[in-house]
This record gives structure tokens, C-alpha cells and sequence, in this order.
């Protein structure tokens, strides 16, 4: 591995024009694509195999042309203080807003309040309902714009008007001013740690070309294969905050090749060789973990985490060929590390300087007392994570609603005012599917049905039951008594079904619960289920990979542990935050609730990834150090002193670039960015920093034992660059020869 990557990067150090060539040709390529390709809504969202959507699947089939999984719109109207929706004036202009919605090309039907009774029991709030006949995340623009000009119109006559309903669901905003402000931090701390703006601009402009053609790409490519806002918003995230830090530690180790005295093509190719062997290994764990969430069987997870991985394999590329290409464009203007702007003026500036150079650095004073007490800082950062990891034991899962909306928004005073005139389980009804094809008598089956939910707990109305034209299925609509995020709702939802079986028994008609509560509620047990196979199949074969990485079977056990205690940490974080509001107003959090359902496999996927990014580059110029002869303690401090700024730097990085979403108005970007963020955190600075160096000073050589037969099964991957020491070897010998002959000529 190191000797073929030592040899692509001296070949793009050389032809750096023609790699410089195809790179931009690719982003050429990439982008013309996109701009040339036509629009794409958020992919639809469907859970193969659970009871909502089979029921969903099952309406399209009874009720054609119905469009079951079509989006709602909801205009919710209240009357001025001392009025009411049925005056005359008031009843007018709601009449002329139905008029209006139903006009619209996408509009199936558009309910009016006064018929159907979606009038208070105190008159002073009403709201008409619109139905469309595609899902609502796929909307034209034209059509939500619609249905916002009926409101500001409604709204112009007096009336408190608010918007809701899922056809105002557009794509995810990923928080512009927030990425701009974690890209800049990004170029401080890069400017810090490399020295010049030249070396500090390398890593930026190389994430900036590979987000760009990653992002082009699956805008290109988003029509044909059903792609959304929310795929290209997390390979942003992703690709940028991998990009920076693997173009960092190939230059980092550059400059400190050229510090040993080589010249640059050298540096390059060594540089590429060893950090460049660590950057595609850290790359492969990425793309295991993200290519893993295809095992969750949900269409949505597994073109988001393909997308992605996608993206991280562009950023390893880029890393390896166009990093190397363009040092050698930048030539002098990269510095060896520790070598100053100017030389020093006189000979006392010259101690100094040298007095400085001889200061161990702080990596290696920390690593040195980790050393001298490891058990201590290992006990402490133990505790420390597993106290903030205590709030995840009260985890509770769902997925944002117009309830989990900022109180600016129409959605969320629309979402307010229904639950003040209807009753807050108003904005999550169920729709009970009876499929009675099966059942001698559908009628008194959905009888049946209507009359046993009618007795369970938690039930505010329950509508009669509306037959197809077939007369086998039939449709009853259920409206809770509590919110649609809360557990009464799912406790409802279960009982439900739990009776659906006994009137499976008795009539033969099959019992569906569906609608968007319901979906969430399944969602969310959908990947409870998958969480563990999931784990187990990331963790799994990471292991595997680190063992060929690190030949040795404590050091890969020590890193997968010390992931779970960093993604336990930030879900309890997630959860002090977003589920218990502590904090939540220093990051725009103005409405608790569940945690989004998601979020764990979530975590678990890109933290696993990112995590063993460190561990990959930390410990690898450790092992680097020992196979050359060090003890295993001093190879800790080696590894410090090489790698503890760069992975420090790189971590801050992507903080930076995570908690850049952090301002995004959509929740769900929100919470992404700020587990990933805490999540980089704690990984980096208190498992990598602090628990990795003081099991290993616990385990001292035992660290790296591998068993005889299994280092014979191995293959050898040679991360720590022995063979390029081999060759330079041969290659100095080599040019002796040649000295030695010039001579006797």
C-alpha cells in the first residue's frame, strides 16, 4: 500500500498539470450536469415492510386516483376577538379561499369548513383542508406558493391566518451564514497549524473541488434516482469536514518530511505514502459506515448514506493525487515544519530559536503524563463520559412535526391554533384500513372496528366508516387525545392493532393503522430493530479492517469500545438538549420533544467513521514508531508529538464545519449538526487524547500482540512505510554506485 501510493504521489507531484486537468474537468463535468438537469423534489419517503405503508399501498390499489400518500395543506382561520368564523363577513372570505385553492393543477379536493364540520365548538376557529395528488415533499413550487397567497389573502381581511400541513415541506436548508462562519474558523485554525496561508489554502480548496463535484452529482443524478435536499445536505456536511482533514494530515506529514531534509518530490511521495496509507484507511471505515445503512432496508437512509460515501471516497482521491500536484505548484511557499518566514538575525535569536524548537511541544507533555498516570485519566474520562451519557437512558423517539416548528413559523401557529380549537391530537390523525375482502359481512366488520376504538383510552372522535366503490375496504379516520409525538399516541396506536388481531379472528377483515403518526411510530421501531445488525455489521468488519491496519487484536478492541462510549456521550447530550431543553436557547432550540428516529443509527454510522478517522492517524505513528524500535511508552510520545496538533486541528475542523448546521432553521439539520459536532468532541479530545494513550500505557507491549498464525494470514498493508525505507535505501545505494563510477571515469 505505501509503496504504490509513495509512487502516485511522486507521479502527480511530476504531472501535476494533466491530474490538475481532470480534476477540473470532473468538476466541469459534474457541474454542467447539474445545472442542466431537471428539478428534483425530496425523495419520497416509504418504509418497505411495515403496517403503515402496507396500508398505504393497500388505499392506492381500493381507492384509485384517491392518492393516498398525496400531501395536506391546511389553512387554519380564527376570528377577531369577540367574533366568530360563522358571521357572515368571515364566512365569506373562507368560502372565497376554497374558491381559490380549488383552482390549483396539482389540487385533488379542497374540504370547506361549513359542510364539513371543521368549525370549533366555540365558532372562532376553522380550517379547510387540501388534498394534492403528489406526496408533499414533491410539490411544485408554484403550488405551495398557492397555498401561501390564499393565506396572505384570508389573512389581509382581518382574519389570524396561519399555513400548515405537509405541502409547506421543502428541502433542508443547511444554515448558509453558519457554514460560512465554520468554514472561516476552519481557515484559522488550518493557517495555525500548517504556518501559511499557501499550505492553509491547499486543504480548503481541495474540500471546496470535492464537495463540489460530489454535490454536482447527486443534483445531476437526483431526478433518475429519486434523490433529495437532505441527501446532498449530509454529503455537504460529510464530504467537507473529511476533505479538510485528509488534505491536512498529507500536507502536515509533508512538512515534516521536508523538516528530515528531503527534497519535495520526496516529501511528496513519502508524505503520500504513509499519512496518504492512513487517509485511505480512515476513507474505507468512513464508506463501511455509511454504505452500512443500507441494512436498515429504508430507501431515504440508503441513498443518503451511499451519497455520502460517495463523496468521502472523492475526498480520498482528491487527497492522493490532487494535494500532491498541487505542492508542487506551490513549491517554497510550504514550508518544512518549524522552519520561520525569516531566518533568525543574529546568533542569540538563533539559540533561542533553537532553545524553542527543543520546548516539548504541549502534545507531548500531555502524552508523557498520561503516561505517568494512566490508570487515573482513564478511570476520569471513563466517569466523565459515562455521567453525560446518563440522559440517553431516557431516550425518546419520533420524527419533527409542525409541533417541533420555531413559534415564528406558520406552520408551527397553524399547528398551535388547531390544537387550541380541535384538541391537540387533532394534528396526528390515524386512518384505520379495513380490508374486509376476506369477511362475509364488511359492513358489520367495520362496525366492529369503529366500535372497539371507540372504547379504547385516549380517543377524541371517531369518524364513520367510508367504503371504496368496491365495498371491501373501508376507511376510518381517529383523532387522539394527546399530541402526535407523545406516548399516549403510540400506546393508542398499538392498541389498535392489538385489537385489529381479535377482529382478524372473529369477521375475517384485516385491521391497518396508518397515516404520518403512525408511520413515525413505525419508522422509529424500524430502526430499533435494525440498530443492533446494523452495529454489529459496521463494527464487525471495521475490526477486521483495523487488525490488517494495526496487526494486532487490543488496539482495534480498544477503538471500538471507546466509539461507544463517545456516540453513548453525545446522545446524551442530544437528548439534555433537544429532548430536556438544557442549553437549547444558546442554539435555537425553542421546542422540545422525541429525538428524532433516525439519530442513533444515524450517530452510530457517521461518528463510527469519523472516529476511527483519529484513531487511524494517531496510532498509526505510534505503531510507526514502535516497529522502528521504540518502547511501546515512547512510541506513545512519538505519536504525540507527530499527530496530537494535526488531529487536534482536525478535529476542531470539523466541529466547525458540523456546528455550521447548528443554524439551520430545520430541526433535523440542527440536531445532525450539533450530535456530530459534541460527538467529534468527545472522540477526539477525551477518547483519542486521553482513554487511547493510557490503555495504552496499561497494555505496553501486550498492545501489540498478535497471534503467529493470524500475522501469517494477514496481509501486509505496510501503513507504517517500511518498504519505502527499503527503497530509499536502495535507491541511496543505487546513486553511490553511480557517484563512485563518474568517479573512476
Amino acid at each position: 500500500m505505501a509503496t504504490f501510493l509513495y509512487k502516485l504521489g511522486r507521479l502527480a507531484f511530476r504531472r501535476r498539470h494533466f491530474v490538475a486537468l481532470i480534476w477540473v474537468a470532473l468538476l466541469t463535468l459534474a457541474g454542467v450536469g447539474a445545472a442542466s438537469a431537471p428539478a428534483a423534489g425530496t425523495t419520497s419517503f416509504s418504509i418497505p415492510g411495515v403496517e403503515a405503508q402496507k396500508a398505504f399501498d393497500l388505499l392506492e390499489q381500493r381507492f384509485p386516483g384517491a392518492s393516498a400518500d398525496g400531501g395536506t395543506g391546511r389553512i387554519v382561520f380564527k376570528a377577531p376577538e369577540g367574533q366568530k368564523m360563522t358571521d357572515a363577513a368571515n364566512k365569506a372570505t373562507v368560502e372565497k379561499t376554497v374558491a381559490t385553492l380549488g383552482d390549483g393543477s396539482e389540487v385533488v379536493s379542497v374540504t370547506d369548513p361549513f359542510t364539513t364540520g371543521a368549525v370549533s365548538k366555540d365558532g372562532t376557529v376553522a380550517y379547510t383542508s387540501v388534498k394534492y395528488d403528489a406526496p408533499g415533499m414533491e410539490l411544485k413550487d408554484s403550488t405551495r406558493d398557492a397555498l401561501e397567497k390564499a393565506g396572505d389573502d384570508a389573512r389581509a381581511t382581518g382574519l389570524t391566518v396561519d399555513v400548515g400541513g405537509d405541502a409547506l415541506q421543502a428541502g433542508a436548508e443547511p444554515g448558509a451564514i453558519g457554514e460560512v462562519i465554520g468554514l472561516a474558523i476552519a481557515a484559522v485554525v488550518l493557517v495555525i497549524t500548517l504556518g501559511s496561508l499557501v499550505a492553509a489554502g491547499l486543504p480548503l480548496l481541495t474540500a471546496i473541488i470535492g464537495v463540489g463535484i460530489g454535490v454536482s452529482t447527486i443534483t445531476a443524478l437526483a431526478k433518475a434516482l429519486d434523490l433529495g435536499d437532505t441527501t446532498s445536505t449530509l454529503a455537504l456536511m460529510i464530504g467537507l469536514a473529511v476533505g479538510i482533514d485528509y488534505a491536512l494530515f498529507i500536507v502536515s506529514r509533508y512538512r515534516s518530511e521536508l523538516a528530515e531534509g528531503r527534497d519535495r518530490e520526496e516529501a511528496v511521495g513519502r508524505a503520500t505514502g504513509t499519512a496518504g496509507s492512513a487517509v485511505v484507511f480512515a476513507g474505507l471505515t468512513v464508506v463501511i459506515a455509511l454504505a452500512g445503512l443500507a441494512v436498515v432496508n429504508v430507501p431515504m437512509l440508503t441513498k443518503m448514506g451511499l451519497a455520502a460515501a460517495g463523496t468521502v471516497v472523492v475526498a480520498v482521491l482528491i487527497a492522493l493525487t490532487m494535494i500532491p500536484a498541487l505542492l508542487g505548484y506551490a513549491g517554497k511557499k510550504v514550508k518544512a515544519t518549524g522552519e520561520k518566514r525569516r531566518p533568525a538575525r543574529d546568533k542569540g535569536a538563533e539559540s533561542k530559536q533553537n532553545k524553542q524548537a527543543a520546548k516539548p511541544g504541549l502534545g507531548v507533555r500531555w502524552a508523557s503524563f498520561v503516561i505517568r498516570r494512566p490508570a487515573a485519566v482513564l478511570l476520569l474520562g471513563v466517569v466523565g463520559l459515562g455521567a453525560i451519557a446518563v440522559p440517553a437512558t431516557q431516550l425518546e423517539l419520533g420524527l419533527p412535526d409542525d409541533g417541533s416548528q420555531p413559534t415564528s413559523t406558520t406552520q408551527r401557529r397553524a399547528y398551535d391554533l388547531l390544537s387550541e380549537g380541535f384538541g391537540p391530537g387533532f394534528n396526528g390523525p390515524l386512518m384505520i384500513v379495513v380490508d374486509a375482502e376476506n369477511s362475509d359481512d364488511p359492513k358489520a366488520a367495520a362496525t366492529t372496528v369503529t366500535d372497539g376504538i371507540k372504547d379504547l383510552k385516549d380517543v377524541a372522535t371517531v369518524t364513520p366508516a367510508m367504503f371504496n366503490k368496491a365495498g371491501d375496504t373501508a376507511t376510518i379516520t381517529v383523532i387522539p387525545g394527546s399530541k402526535p409525538s407523545s406516548t399516549q399516541t403510540e400506546d393508542l396506536v398499538h392498541a389498535i392493532r392489538d385489537q385489529g388481531t381479535d377482529v382478524r379472528a372473529d369477521t375475517g377483515a384485516q385491521v391497518l393503522v396508518t397515516g404520518t403518526t403512525a408511520m413515525n411510530i413505525d419508522f422509529s421501531q424500524k430502526l430499533n430493530d435494525a440498530l443492533i445488525p446494523y452495529l454489529g455489521l459496521v463494527v464487525g468488519l471495521a475490526f477486521l479492517l483495523l487488525i490488517v491496519v494495526f496487526r494486532s487484536i487490543l488496539v482495534p478492541l480498544k477503538a471500538a469500545l471507546g466509539f461507544l462510549l463517545s456516540v453513548l456521550a453525545a446522545l446524551g447530550a442530544v437528548v439534555a438538549v433537544f429532548q430536556w431543553g438544557w442549553l437549547g436557547g444558546l442554539i435555537g432550540v425553542e421546542e422540545t420533544g422525541p429525538i428524532m428516529s433516525m439519530m442513533p443509527i444515524f450517530m452510530v454510522g457517521v461518528v463510527f467513521g469519523l472516529a476511527m478517522d483519529y484513531e487511524v492517524f494517531l496510532v498509526t505513528r505510534m505503531r510507526e514508531a514502535y516497529v522502528h524500535g521504540e518502547s511501546p511508552g515512547q512510541a506513545i510520545v512519538t505519536g504525540f508529538r507527530h499527530s496530537a496538533k494535526v488531529v487536534a486541528a482536525a478535529a476542531i475542523i470539523m466541529m466547525a464545519v458540523f456546528g455550521g448546521f447548528i443554524s439551520s432553521t430545520e430541526s433535523m439539520i440542527k440536531m445532525i449538526g450539533f450530535g456530530l459536532a459534541i460527538a467529534v468532541f468527545f472522540d477526539a479530545f477525551i477518547v483519542r487524547m486521553a482513554i487511547v494513550p493510557a490503555v495504552l500505557a496499561l497494555l505496553g507491549k501486550k498492545a501489540w500482540w498478535l497471534p503467529k498464525w493470524l500475522d501469517r494470514a494477514l496481509p501486509n498493508v505496510d501503513v507504517e512505510g517500511e518498504g519505502l525505507k527499503t527503497q530509499a535505501d536502495v535507491a541511496s545505494s543505487r546513486d553511490g554506485d553511480e557517484d563512485r563510477e563518474l568517479v573512476r571515469a
